[in-house]
């Protein structure tokens, strides 16, 4: 039985009789058939149609019919709902729910396609992409347009045009030839031959009668074309096969040299399906391997802590100015392999930790005239915040960035490379693709790490259109596939289900990856997915592949069980759940310690991450040799004049130490400050251009026999002071290089302390997100929207009595003043609610249902049904009046 036989026998509900137009007959119609409920299911799917918000339901059908509304509605079905859009687009308008049915089981019985079909329908008609009763189911126009297959393009299904559409322009001769080849009698015009032709083509008997003369070679011919591309190239001289499929009309031309499969004899090779290979179900996201819950909270906890550590000393080697900003903006590709080589992290690791301090408002550029980067101010803060706050902080600033650093080092569309903390790297899709993400892998069971490519499996049947770049042309015809040797069809195929030529009507290409060139971003989500399973990790919210207990509070989502698969939060705010996070990550995290352990080599061991106040003093006494569980501090000679330089003294480096050391101050380290603050100072520096001064002229001399003083271009001026044609800080860097320990003086004499304080920008606030469409509504503007849409379009609708003056070309009555007065004078005496037409100061013009309580003075006081309150209006201004047929409102 073909489409057209179930069309023409499809099960009409009782009560309902065929033929009539007892369903709606628009959009309008059934949006207005919804209930509140229905009208805020709509609304929050599509938030793009409160933006204003509808004056009534026609304006809201109108808008919802919209071509960038109806695209952006597509985008976010999944691949299912997606595939019965994209069958009811082949389907006869309107297509009965049988007809659905057997586009996607061809008649056979397959259960879980019979028990997901009337969810997606369901799901579509609450989007408003779908109206109508299952009797008469129709796609809106533009999404029909959007998938329907035609002469130039075929449907995303594979089907091409119909038999009526790929023989519009055939001349009523040559329709006439192929009725007869086809076995069929002569009809008296076009119009019939052709219906006869669809007739043959949607009757399984009669149609497997054909085929059962065809040649072999003709079959084979349209075996390559049956699940598409239908399209196919001849040549000036096809073979007898293609001739044969021609004549009778199973091939069509749609140019000199190009043949199509209709529709018709597509659906009857393909027994009825529309789609190769429906997908109800989405696919189950694996299991790679379980671990126990607690070993993923430890190895998250771990690289949680790890994630804080690299943040601060990032920023804390930015303290005295970071690397200048390029004239575009970003960071320079030498800069970015720095810093890679500072953190001994790869640059692409590098580019996200950088991101990540720039999403959380830790770092940005000064703005001054030579611009260069450094923290904030509310680096700061966040020091002094506990470790586990400041994870939480780095988490939720990540998981609503907008900004891509896996971009970082690809080229933009038009070649320029994206550089990190450069414009250009947001991407609206990377906060609902990681929460996604994330959402997914709280529904395996705690403690299991998922399969990665099941789970982009899974984001790919939720988002099978998502990001595709394809444009659908609207004048040029598709190019065919060009013919295999010895053959006349094309044989290339489409992709059953794949993503329809329409999708880059509101999606365009937004970037490339780490990859040369411009890349489309048809896969962008599935790249996205994988950066954010790796970010995950580096971040400790995934620990070994599995979500971890506190990634779950932070996520809102339950910590014991998987959230099944909505994975749906339980409402709690933002704030709470981080604090809730944090709670639960602070006793995995290594606690600070308030000692280190000195030893003979001149270094120290932290045992433990240390105190605040104790890290920031040991790094300026002692450089880092090496970072892990235990971290091993250095003393060198620079770096005890650098705590020197700071203002600390000898003494005071003696007694910090001892203060803080489990172990005995060792020898040499005694030594080695002594000798260091001996020297330190001894000679003086200060402006001339600049000039260096010691007691001792000796020193001096010694320093003006060294070579190596040479560039500094030194003179003596006196016995104890040396004048030099540098800046004092280059005579300061030069003598230090020489092995001196010299002090910097200011104009007074006074030693000059170059204390240890970082530089800051001024206060930033963070990268604010780019918003992928328009945002949620809440469930108090969903509630003031649907009643202002009620209000409207019962203003809009109400049955009025015909005025005795006709209505206006605008749709305003229009009545004499007196008629005017004495009809609101009437109906406040009655409280019977009227139609009135208002045009305000701004000359805009109305209509009204108002409820007049009051007459007097000029003004009329009423309650106005479609504001739902009550308004005071000038009579002057009411265009005219009329009564109100059925009085309810």
């Amino acid at each position: 039985m073909g489409i057209g036989e179930l069309d023409r026998e499809a099960h009409v509900p009782e009560g309902r009789p065929k033929g009539t137009a007892a369903g709606p007959r628009t959009l309008a119609e059934a949006l207005r058939a919804r209930g509140d409920d229905g009208l805020a299911a709509l609304l929050r799917a599509r938030p793009d149609l409160l933006g204003p918000v509808p004056n009534d339901l026609t304006q809201l059908a109108t808008r919802a019919g919209t071509r960038a509304s109806v695209v952006r509605a597509l985008e976010r079905l999944d691949r299912f709902s997606l595939q019965v859009a994209e069958a009811l687009a082949v389907a006869p308008d309107p297509a009965p729910y049988p007809v659905l049915l057997h586009l996607f089981t061809g008649g056979r019985e397959e259960p879980e396609t019979e028990a997901a079909l009337p969810r997606a329908v369901a799901l579509l008609r609450e989007q408003a992409l779908v109206w109508g009763e299952d009797d008469r189911l129709r796609l809106v126009r533009t999404a029909r347009e959007l998938l329907a297959p035609s002469p130039q393009h075929p449907s995303p299904t594979g089907l091409g045009p119909t038999v009526a559409e790929a023989t519009a322009g055939m001349s009523p001769g040559r329709i006439q030839e192929i009725v007869a080849a086809a076995g069929l009698p002569s009809t008296h015009d076009p119009v019939s031959a052709v219906a006869a032709l669809t007739g043959l083509f949607t009757d399984r008997e009669r149609m497997g009668a054909l085929l059962d003369t065809a040649p072999p070679e003709a079959l084979a011919v349209l075996d390559r074309l049956v699940w598409g591309p239908p399209y196919g190239e001849v040549t000036a001289r096809p073979t007898a096969p293609v001739g044969w499929l021609r004549d009778r009309g199973l091939l069509l031309p749609v140019s000199p040299r190009t043949m199509v499969l209709p529709r018709e004899v597509a659906l009857h090779l393909r027994g009825g399906r529309a789609h190769r290979a429906p997908e109800p179900r989405a696919p189950e996201v694996g299991v790679v391997r379980a671990y126990r819950p607690e070993v993923v909270d430890g190895a998250a906890a771990g690289q949680a802590y790890a994630a804080i550590a690299t943040v601060e000393e990032l920023l804390k080697s930015w303290d005295h100015g970071g690397p200048a900003v390029l004239r575009a903006g970003g960071l320079a590709v030498r800069d970015l392999k720095r810093t890679a080589a500072a953190l001994d992290v790869p640059e692409p690791v590098a580019a996200f930790w950088l991101e990540l301090a720039y999403a959380a408002g830790l770092l940005a550029s000064d703005g001054e005239a030579d611009e260069r980067y450094a923290p904030t101010p509310a680096y700061d803060d966040w020091l002094d915040q506990p470790p586990a706050e400041r994870w939480a902080r780095l988490v939720t600033s990540w998981l609503a960035a907008t900004r891509t650093p896996g971009l970082v080092g690809g080229q933009d569309a038009k070649g320029r490379t994206l550089s990190a903390l450069g414009p250009d790297l947001d991407r609206a899709a990377a906060p609902e693709v990681r929460h996604r993400v994330l959402a997914l892998l709280a529904t395996l069971p705690p403690g299991a790490a998922a399969d990665p490519e099941t789970l982009l499996a899974r984001l790919r049947w939720e988002r099978p259109t998502r990001g595709t770049t394809t444009a659908r042309s609207t004048t040029a015809p598709a190019a065919p596939a060009a013919p295999a040797p010895g053959t006349d069809a094309g044989t290339t195929r489409a992709e059953p289900g794949a993503a329809g030529p329409w999708a880059s009507e509101v999606g365009a290409a937004r970037g490339a990856g780490r990859t040369s060139g411009p890349r489309p971003a048809a896969d962008l989500r599935e790249r996205l997915a994988r950066w954010a399973l790796g970010d995950a990790e580096l971040l400790g919210i995934t620990g070994r592949g599995a979500l971890s207990t506190a990634a779950r509070a932070l996520l809102n989502l339950p910590l014991d069980a998987p959230a099944g698969p909505s994975a749906e939060g339980g409402g709690v705010e933002p704030e709470v759940a981080a604090e809730r996070a944090a709670e639960l990550l602070e006793p995995l995290l290594p606690r600070a310690v308030d000692h280190v352990l000195l030893q003979a080599d001149l270094t120290a061991v932290a045992p433990g991450p240390l105190l605040r106040p104790l890290a920031d003093a040991l790094a300026v006494l002692a450089d880092v040799e090496s970072k892990g569980g235990a971290t091993v501090y250095r003393f060198t000679p620079g770096s005890v004049r650098r705590a020197l330089d700071a203002g600390r003294s000898a003494s005071d480096l003696h007694a910090f130490l001892a203060a803080h050391a489990r172990t005995p101050v060792p020898q040499p380290l005694a030594y080695l400050i002594d000798d260091v603050a001996r020297k330190h100072g001894h000679l003086r520096i200060g402006a001339a251009s600049a000039y260096v001064r010691c007691d001792d002229d000796a020193l001096l001399g010694e320093i003006l026999a060294d070579r190596r003083s040479a560039p500094l271009r030194l003179r003596r001026l006196a016995p104890t002071v040396l004048a030099a044609q540098t800046d004092p800080s280059s005579l300061l860097d030069g003598l230090r290089s020489m092995g001196y320990a010299p002090a910097a003086e200011s104009a007074e004499g006074d030693v000059m302390i170059t204390r240890a304080d970082a530089r800051r920008t001024p206060p930033r606030t963070p990268p604010a997100p780019v918003p992928d469409g328009p945002p949620a509504p809440d469930a108090a503007l969903l509630g003031a929207a649907v009643h202002a849409i009620r209000a409207g379009d019962h203003a809009a609708t109400a049955v009025r009595k015909e005025p005795s003056v006709p209505v206006t070309t605008g749709g305003l009555p229009r009545t004499s003043a007196a008629e005017t007065l004495a009809t609101v004078q009437a109906a406040a005496m009655t409280g019977s609610a009227v139609w009135i037409g208002y045009v305000n100061a701004e000359g805009a013009a109305s209509q009204r249902v108002i409820a007049p309580v009051r007459v007097e003075g000029g003004f009329v006081t009423g309650y106005d049904h479609t504001a739902d309150e009550v308004r005071t209006y000038p009579l002057h201004r009411i265009t005219g009046v009329a009564e109100l047929a059925d009085e309810e409102v």
